[in-house]
């Protein structure tokens, strides 16, 4: 076995590697770029060596830097995670010239199958179903418009060493196919430093579903499942689960064979994942074949049991696989929520800053994998699991140089509905400040009942939320619960204020039981009743909800019960009451006696500023380009400028007619959140 392996990679999936090899027994070495010297990937690892600027073309894809950090260690190894170098060729080809071990496939495999054109082409030979498309390369935005309207609108540009959902595009018509064509050129560029566009019919109404396999250099091939990936936004997966709700197990059963066949067909070794469109009659269609390991490969994990970055380490080693087919076993349900640095009420744009709090829930090992020690520390064991894979710290800085993901979190539990259920309170009890977070949005996922139910398509997002996402209104039943709680954790709190006081002698009988709780548009009074042991709250209509907890003022994440039910909120003290985030829902909560109450219902309400002639930044980014000047006249849905963030362009377009009257930016110029752009008359 080797002794010491180089992750060539960043963030979660660096530490994540790392965890498996000190498992193992194996030295590890990290890389690092000016951005990264205080990464937790560079403290968990055994040794670190700094390879560049913060950019990835001047640092984590270059070759050279990498092999040089492989000689300083001596390295017997390398690890490249997904991204970055992990699927390319001409790395591996160095690897194998310097004779050190590519914990990955051949450098072949990669070149027939890390190539998204050339393993259609290999695919199609094979006899698998493929979407129609264009295989060949597209010289220009003509070409590409002309290719479309052959396919037939709507169609999808992507990039052919893509992946992560960078440089692809979704074109309706011409001129979203012109400037699709583009901006997936310059984004493939800029990420993996081939810009090859290739076309194909964009299928309405599919479900993403994706085979694990995993296969050694003895020809062994084995599946290990499916991942339903249908939940993304923008081409990304935000939502993953194992197994699929949707598929029954002849499909999967077919699925996998013809996975596996593929993968045997090239010469493939180690883990590898082959993607699939499935249509509502459980056809599938092969999409391409990721020759690394995916983002989403926790939740396999967690329904098999098997460390798939530890099978990976072992193949490179040249070991025969030790688990058949017979030996998959697929147990309970795992779900996995990305935890984005973007700001879900700005469309999902990227949000960059310090996390100046950052605390995820406690993980508990349950399930297949029985022991946590290979994830994170000593964890009790449980009927469910929580599993959180982060890159990140509190007091860390998120950068504008890479990937906004920075955790993925993750349940399992014995069914889907508990699975489910276990998430909800997962992520209510996810602390992350400083930054804007996609947690929100996440617990109204897990709530939605398309999701539920299990029916979703990759057209979720967009068809759930057409305009965007602008929070949660919970239900009557929810606001109470919250309300019950708040108006107990208030009482509390104005206990603890008199007592420091000196005010009265009797505090508990002076502060009094007569409240209001106003929330979400509604308000309700209620009387509450306390006891050593908790509190009793009933609303005006006599119901009444028995409220416990051991909260105290300055704490920042509430663990109450309602009626015996668990109800967890992330929870802020504002002047009259607190800001509380709960299933999706950010909202702030006003607690006053009776007579405050009457007076703030008299209260004129507070209007926001007027910025309706402004462009701002909805991002922390760079201007690529300004598309317009001082004097012209806008029409509605004209490209005004191009921001670049994390890796993504962003064109921002006018929302209505109108005359510029001042640019504030030009091209490379770096903005804020909020700055202003462009002003108009």
């Amino acid at each position: 076995m080797f002794n010491k392996i180089l992750i060539a990679n960043r963030g979660e999936i660096a530490c994540r590697v790392i965890k498996t090899a000190k498992k193992m027994g194996i030295e590890t070495v990290a890389v690092y770029s000016d951005a990264d010297a205080q990464a937790l990937h560079v403290q968990m690892a055994d040794e670190a060596i700094h390879i560049g600027p913060p950019a990835a073309n001047q640092s984590y894809i270059v070759i050279d830097k990498i092999m040089d950090a492989i000689k300083q260690s001596g390295a017997q190894a390398v690890h490249p995670g997904y991204g970055f170098l992990s699927e390319n060729a001409k790395f591996a080809e160095a690897l194998e010239a310097a004779g050190v071990a590519f914990v990955g496939p051949p450098k072949g495999a990669i070149e027939k199958m890390g190539d998204k054109i050339t393993s259609k082409k290999i695919a199609q030979e094979a006899g698998v179903s493929t979407v129609p498309g264009y295989m060949g390369l597209i010289e220009d935005a003509d070409e590409a418009v002309k290719i479309s309207n052959e396919i037939g609108y709507p169609v999808m540009l992507k990039a052919s060493a893509g992946g992560g959902g960078k440089g692809m595009r979704i074109a309706w018509n011409d001129e979203e196919a012109r400037e699709g064509f583009q901006s997936s050129k310059n984004e493939a560029a800029n990420s993996f430093g081939d810009d090859r566009i290739f076309i194909e019919k964009f299928v309405t109404q599919p479900r993403h579903i994706e085979i694990q396999v995993l296969c050694d250099a003895h020809g062994n091939g084995i599946y290990l499942g499916e991942r339903e990936c249908s939940i993304q936004r923008r081409n990304q997966k935000v939502v993953e689960e194992a197994p699929s709700p949707f598929l029954d197990e002849a499909t999967r059963k077919a699925m996998g064979e013809q996975s596996v066949a593929l993968a045997q067909a090239v010469g493939y070794t180690s883990a590898g994942t082959v993607e699939f469109i499935v249509d509502g009659d459980k056809n599938f269609y092969f999409l391409e074949m990721n020759t690394r390991l995916q983002v989403e490969h926790p939740v396999t994990e967690l329904i098999t049991g098997v460390d798939l970055v530890e099978q990976m380490i072992r193949v490179a080693n040249g070991e025969k696989l030790t688990i058949t087919q017979d030996d998959v076993k697929l147990t309970g349900w795992a779900i996995e929520n990305r935890l984005y640095a973007e700001d879900p009420y700005r469309g999902f744009l990227p949000s960059i800053g310090r996390l100046t709090r950052y605390r995820p829930p406690m993980e508990i090992a349950a399930g297949p994998l029985l022991t946590n020690d290979k994830w994170q520390g000593d964890a009790p064991a449980g009927d469910t699991a929580v599993r959180n894979d982060t890159g990140v710290y509190e007091g860390g800085e998120i950068s504008m140089y890479y990937d906004p993901m920075i955790a993925k979190l993750c349940t399992w539990a014995p069914t889907r509905a508990e699975a489910i259920e276990r998430m909800r309170v997962a992520l209510d009890s996810f602390e992350v400040e400083g930054i804007g977070h996609n947690l929100p949005f996440l617990s109204a996922v897990m709530d939605h009942p398309i999701f539920v139910e299990g029916n979703m398509t990759t057209a979720f997002i967009a068809e759930q939320y057409p305009d965007g996402f602008d929070g949660v209104e919970l239900p009557e039943a929810e606001l109470r619960r919250i309300a019950a709680a708040t108006a107990a954790m208030h009482r509390v709190g104005e206990i603890r204020r008199t007592r420091v006081s000196g005010r009265m002698d009797n505090h508990e009988r002076k502060v009094g039981t007569a409240w209001n709780v106003a929330l979400q548009g509604q308000s309700f009074d209620v009387e509450i009743q306390a006891d050593p042991k908790g509190a009793t709250v009933t609303f005006d209509d006599g119901t009444a909800l028995r409220v416990a907890g051991d909260w105290t003022p300055g704490d920042q994440l509430a663990e109450m019960t309602i009626d015996d039910a668990p109800l967890v909120f992330k929870v802020g003290k504002i002047s009259g009451g607190f800001r509380v985030r709960a299933r999706g829902a950010d909202m702030k909560v006003h607690v006053r006696n009776p007579r405050q109450a009457e007076l703030a219902r008299l209260m004129p309400e507070k209007l926001p500023p007027d910025t309706s002639k402004m462009l701002l930044c909805p991002m922390p980014g760079l201007v690529v380009k300004i598309d317009v000047e001082v004097g012209d006249e806008v029409q509605d849905g004209q490209n005004l400028c191009t921001i670049e963030a994390m890796k993504m362009e962003n064109i921002l377009r006018a929302e209505k007619k109108g005359k510029v009257s001042k640019v504030n930016a030009a091209a490379g110029d770096s903005l804020a959140v909020d700055d202003v752009i462009i002003e108009f008359e």
